[in-house]
């Protein structure tokens, strides 16, 4: 599992450091990433981050990176987070999940009760982790790339 676990380190890191492009395209794509990522949009990061990349021409495949600061483990932490965020700036009290019924109309009232505060909870979250996620990346990508060549990473690419 250990060697798996490098293999998979080094791949990504060879990758990171060999993104095409400037260092700050590739920082405010990785910030993009992030900011979409953090957001309660599940189903929408990719289309979201597309439209974000063309509308302000950035690094798509660090942005695409960068969403993964939502995964598996990170997102229940996340969206509660966010949920208790957005309800304290609503001034909702905390919300049961309780169906009277199960209309379309009751089922549809209880998730807006949950998306909006999650939402807006989500949108005040995701600059804490975007503009840091910018500073880092930038900082990281100029680091990285003053110690490697272009000749390097083409190398590295074929070994891999």
């Amino acid at each position: 599992m250990i060697p798996f676990i490098k293999r998979k380190t080094r791949n990504f890191y060879h990758q990171f450091i060999c993104l095409k492009g400037e260092p700050g395209k590739i920082a405010m794509g990785m910030a993009i990433g992030v900011f979409v990522g953090v957001t309660p949009t599940i189903p929408f990061h990719t289309v979201l981050i597309m439209v974000l990349i063309f509308i302000f021409r950035q690094n798509l495949t660090a942005a695409l990176l960068g969403a993964w600061i939502t995964n598996p483990v990170t997102m229940p932490v996340f969206y509660l987070v966010e949920y208790e965020i957005g309800r304290f700036f609503l001034g909702w009290d905390q919300h049961r999940l309780v169906l009277n019924d199960y209309s379309m109309e009751s089922i549809l009232k209880v998730g807006l009760e949950i998306f909006y505060p999650l939402l807006l909870g989500g949108l005040i979250l995701a600059p804490f982790f975007a503009v840091p996620a910018y500073f880092i990346t930038y900082r990281a990508v100029t680091a990285m790339r003053k110690k490697k060549t272009d000749g390097d990473c083409e190398r590295d690419s074929q070994e891999i």
